[in-house]
Order: structure tokens, then C-alpha cells, then sequence
């Protein structure tokens, strides 16, 4: 049986899961009449709501030909967000071509870009799939001339300028070479990925090597190091190493379990052999980006090192007076062992705890990978408090130094100067800017981390929704000097208790309300934004004084609010100031000061002025 390893790169929506459930099901890896969940691949709730795939996963299906040629195809989902970066380039490592799946009417999405510039620039050839070729708007030839052009400005060499396209449709399972196809099977497709993506042709008579590239843990058998085997053979119980990057030994060991990856289930095998994926047990201390290999080995398989935290946060038990009321997971002590087990899987996430051990600071790659966190765990009925994040600062030859990354933004050209303003802004330095066909612009930038954070929503709204952005670690580089935050104050409630529609209503000359009538609220929790600088205490809960006399025209009745400001979780976190939290439980994100007391609040701010 012969092998291919291939990666799957669409944009949400384009039918990459509902593609992928029926080249299980042709290819005979699900039964008939067995009941598989849709979309198979996207198995976790926040990928299914945010669109974006955040953990890779691997999976296989054995097809064989009418010539009677077998062929076991690998297939790898891959993250395609910014902050998974370094993981997309290690996943891609594992493959040796790949599938953009774009959809017939939209054609290709800003989305894709980053993944499919990475699978580029590795040199694997494309295989593109036009999907919903069935839908009534498909425009199929404008969409595949959109694709050439998106290779175009990623650089591809001719070789993957020559890329065979298939026209599919996902839902109804057939592909065909010609833009009229409408029914059939997935056949086609099965041979294209069988004639077009290479055999892994690697060495099986070498010493074994493995470059570990996803980790998970099992609460049975531990850390479990998913990777391609470089080459040699992999027995169970046999002798294995682990070396990181440089070379170095971490830790020797037994291969005690060797799984395969049989449709969407890991399966334990005996034996296995270079150019195979597979999942390995039996170490407690290698992690990815190093090489599991047979004892003796000594050089590394190459690959990126992790990149290293820029960006930290403090997680720290709810002490709000409406603590325990939503939640039932509150205490520090649950808190740390939920961390503690989140950092033995995601290797981008550091944890240490404060000296008060009650609340931990969490160093990850950026907000959208600690706002999935910080989701995932208020949804398993954690109540936290968290901190508005700050860049971690190192000591360099020229004293303090800070995080940059390399921030290349493709957008429309009527946006273009926007964007070059507001990250000038931010103390970014333009390297370059050129056409990226298409009427868009691709634009790089150096930029200090610092300035980036709670910046992608606002970049999102100047570009209309249009603009793709992302960042790569750099380096650290020269501290930039301050970088202008929040202008505007915040009015802060006096009291406790529900809000009050005509209260509320004479707030609204103040600012932007962030509440409704009847919403609980406490003494020291943001109510709103306001129109001036300063903060201000303001009290939300009060009546109209009643009287004998009725007002004309019936004025007491036409309290008429302007709906509130809502914002999402990763809006909240970059909205804070430094003396500002933000109070996540399983129903509410709620904006509040760090000291509820006034009195408390005061006596702070003096003591930061004096400092």
C-alpha cells in the first residue's frame, strides 16, 4: 500500500469538514448507516462558533483504484490563525502536498493567505479544489483566475503555477475535471491526490527519528507526541530519545504505545515506518519541536523553535460581590490545576504563580490564543478575574528591550493609508509595501508587541472586514518609549443592584452605556465609557421621585435608551486600563475597577503618582 500525506487549507464555510466526512464515507472508512457527526473535523464547540480551526488534527482514509492500486492518504487539518503560526509550520512539515479548498462563489478568502504563502514557501504543490460548484452564483473560471493570482503574489514558483484543479461538490460528493460536472463520486479526487502529491520516499533503513510536532495527554497514558517518522522503523517497547533543537538530550525512554491514525480514531499498531504519522507514549518530558529518535542519535530533525511568549496576563479568583453565583469552579486551587494541565498540552503557554496564590500569570503568543483560553474555560464553569495583558520586557546590551513582530497586512488600496497612520501610531516601522494584485496592497511592518494588543478590532472595522493581518515573532529589540492608550474615562457604578431605565437614561448625555435596564450590577463596576478623560462615580439605581402632578404629553412613559456597547471578550481584555479587570463567569463578561472600594481606588492612584 502506498502513502500520501496531505494538508487541507480552506477558509470557514468553504466545505472543508462536510468534503472531508464524505471521503470517509466513499472510501468505506464509515459505514452506511453510521451515525457520524457533521463536520467531523471541527470536533471542538469554539472552532464550530469562531470559524477558525485552533487545534491541528490528523486523520486517514485507505482508497483503492480501479486498477486495483491501493493507497493510504493521510490527511492534516491545519490552524489558520496568526498566533498558531509557528504550529502551521511544523504541521505543513509533516506533508508533502496540500488541497485549497475555495468556494465556487466567494473564491478565495484574506483568510487562506497565511497559510497557503506558508505551504509555499515549503515548496509543496497545490491541488485546487472548486468547491459548491453547484451553488446558483458560482462563478467557477473567475474564482480559479482569483486563485492563480493569489499563488502569484505569494511567490510560487512555476512548478506550482502548474496546479491541476478539480470542480467539486462537497455535500452531494461528487468531483470532476470540467466546471459542468453535477453528479458522480469523489473518485477524481481521490486519484488527483494519488497521482499529484508525492510518496514521503524516506529513508526506512535509517536510525529511526521523529520530529514531534502536536501534544496531548491521556489521562491513562500520559503525553502523548504526535509527528511524521523521518525515517527508520518505530517498534512498541522499543528504546526511544528525545533531543531538542540544539541537539541537546531531554530524556530517555520506551516507546510504550505506537498509534496510527485510522479515519478519525488513533489506533494502536505494532510497527511503523518512515513517511507514517503516528502518535507515540511512553515519554513524560519531550515536547514539540523535539526529536524523538532511537538512543544514539544525536541531530535533530530541523525544525522552528517555539516561539517564545511575548504577551502575559494575571488569571485570578473572582472577588466580586456576585462571585460563585454562575460559576461553580472558583476556588485558586481549581484554577491552578486547570492551568497546570493546560500548559502540559499547549506549549506556547507559560504559567507561573503570584506571590499571593490566588492569582497565576499566563504568558502566551497573543490575545486571540489567550481569549480562546480564558472561552474554554469559562464554559467548563470557571469564574475568573483577568488582567489587561502586558508585554513581557527582558534586560538586553542596551538596557530594558521589547517584543517585535513582523506584521504583513494585505488590504484594499483605499485602506492602505489608514492603516499605515494608525500602526505609525503604534510605533510601527514600515520595511515594505508593494501590490498584491487584485487592487490590494501588502504592507510589512516592524512592530513592538506592545503596540498590537486590542488592535485587531479596531483594524478589522478600518478595513471593513477586508483586511487580512499576520504576525510573527521577530525579536527584542530597543524599548519604543510610551504608546498613547484609552483617551476617555469610565463611568463607574456608586452602588449595588439592578440598573434603573430612567437613570440610565439620564446617564446617556455622559458616554456609551455598556448596560441595560435591570442588569445586576456593584459598587466599582464600569457601567459605561465616558465622553470626558476622567473617570466618573455615577449612580445608576435611581428612581424618579414620585409626585400627585402627571407630566403632559405622557413623558413618563418615552424613556427610549440607545441599545448598549456589547463587547466580546477579546474586546473587553484590550479595552482595560492597567487598574482595570475584567470579570468572566460562565454567562457574563463584566468590566470592573481592581479596587471596588472609592476609598481604596484613591489611595492607589496617589500611590502610583508618588512612584
Amino acid at each position: 500500500m502506498s502513502l500520501r500525506n496531505v494538508a487541507i487549507i480552506a477558509h470557514v464555510d468553504h466545505g472543508k469538514t462536510t468534503l472531508v466526512d464524505q471521503l470517509f464515507r466513499q472510501s468505506g472508512t464509515f459505514r452506511d448507516n453510521q451515525r457520524v457527526e457533521e463536520r467531523a473535523m471541527d470536533s471542538n464547540d469554539l472552532e464550530k462558533e469562531r470559524g477558525i480551526t485552533i487545534l491541528a488534527k490528523c486523520t486517514s482514509v485507505d482508497w483503492t483504484a480501479a486498477d486495483g492500486e491501493s493507497a493510504r492518504i493521510n490527511i492534516v487539518d491545519t490552524p489558520g490563525h496568526a498566533d498558531f503560526g509557528a504550529e502551521v509550520e511544523r504541521i505543513l512539515s509533516m506533508v508533502d502536498g496540500v488541497i485549497l479548498l475555495v468556494d465556487a462563489a466567494e473564491g478565495p478568502m484574506p483568510q487562506t493567505k497565511f497559510v497557503t504563502g506558508k505551504a509555499l514557501g515549503l515548496g509543496l504543490k497545490p491541488i485546487v479544489v472548486v468547491n459548491k460548484i453547484d451553488r446558483p452564483d458560482a462563478r467557477p473560471a473567475e474564482v480559479l483566475d482569483e486563485c492563480f493570482e493569489l499563488f502569484l503574489s505569494l511567490d510560487a514558483n512555476d512548478e506550482q503555477l502548474d496546479f491541476p484543479v478539480l470542480y467539486a461538490s462537497g455535500r452531494a460528493g461528487y468531483a470532476g475535471e470540467t466546471d459542468d460536472v453535477r453528479s458522480g463520486d469523489l473518485k477524481p479526487l481521490f486519484q488527483k491526490i494519488v497521482d499529484h502529491v508525492p510518496d514521503p520516499g524516506l529513508d526506512k533503513q535509517g536510525e529511526f527519528r521523529m520530529l514531534a510536532t502536536l501534544l496531548d495527554r491521556d489521562p491513562f497514558l500520559g503525553r502523548i507526541l504526535t509527528g511524521r517518522i523521518e525515517s527508520g522503523k518505530l517498534d512498541v517497547n522499543m528504546p526511544i530519545s528525545a533531543i531538542d533543537v540544539d541537539g541537546k538530550p531531554v530524556e530517555a525512554g520506551r516507546a510504550t504505545k505506537v498509534f496510527a491514525f485510522r479515519g478519525l480514531d488513533r489506533v494502536p499498531v505494532e510497527h511503523a515506518e518512515a513517511g507514517d504519522i503516528v502518535a507515540i507514549a511512553g515519554l513524560a518530558k519531550a515536547t514539540v519541536s523535539n526529536t524523538i529518535a532511537a538512543p544514539g542519535v544525536t541531530v535533530p530533525v530541523p525544525s522552528r523553535p517555539i516561539d517564545p511568549p511575548t504577551l502575559a496576563m494575571s488569571f485570578a479568583v473572582n472577588d466580586s460581590p456576585y462571585a460563585g453565583k454562575e460559576g461553580d469552579k472558583v476556588q485558586s486551587r481549581v484554577i491552578r490545576d486547570r492551568l497546570e494541565r493546560e500548559a502540559e498540552t499547549n506549549v506556547a503557554i507559560r504559567i507561573t504563580t503570584a506571590s499571593d496564590n490566588d492569582s497565576f500569570e499566563v504568558a502566551g503568543r497573543g490575545e486571540l490564543q489567550l481569549g480562546v483560553l480564558i472561552e474554554t474555560m469559562r464554559r467548563e464553569g470557571f469564574e475568573l478575574s483577568i488582567s489587561r495583558p502586558r508585554v513581557l520586557f527582558k534586560d538586553g546590551p542596551s538596557g530594558r528591550e521589547e517584543p517585535y513582530e513582523t506584521v504583513v497586512v494585505d488590504v484594499d488600496d483605499e485602506h492602505s493609508g489608514t492603516v499605515v497612520e494608525k500602526m505609525a501610531m503604534r510605533k510601527a516601522e514600515m520595511t515594505d509595501m508593494r501590490p498584491s494584485g487584485g487592487g490590494k496592497t501588502r504592507l510589512t511592518f516592524s512592530a513592538p508587541s506592545r503596540g498590537l494588543i486590542g488592535y485587531h478590532g479596531e483594524f478589522l472595522s478600518d478595513t471593513r472586514g477586508t483586511g487580512i493581518m499576520n504576525r510573527l515573532f521577530e525579536k527584542y529589540g530597543p524599548y519604543k518609549g510610551p504608546i498613547s492608550g484609552r483617551q476617555n474615562g469610565v463611568l463607574i457604578s456608586m452602588e449595588q443592584g439592578d440598573a434603573v431605565a430612567y437613570s440610565l437614561n439620564m446617564l446617556e448625555e455622559r458616554g456609551i452605556l455598556f448596560i441595560a435596564p435591570g442588569e445586576k450590577l456593584y459598587e466599582g463596576m464600569i457601567i459605561g465609557e465616558n465622553a470626558k478623560p476622567q473617570d466618573l462615580e455615577v449612580n445608576p439605581l435611581k428612581s424618579k421621585q414620585l409626585t400627585n402632578f402627571r407630566a403632559s404629553g405622557g413623558k413618563d412613559d418615552a424613556i427610549r435608551l440607545t441599545p448598549p456597547k456589547r463587547m466580546t471578550l477579546e474586546q473587553a481584555i484590550a479595552y482595560i486600563q492597567d487598574d482595570e479587570l475584567v470579570e468572566v463567569t460562565p454567562k457574563s463578561i463584566r468590566l470592573r475597577k481592581r479596587h471596588l472600594d472609592p476609598h481604596e481606588r484613591k489611595r492607589q492612584s496617589r500611590k502610583s503618582e508618588a512612584a
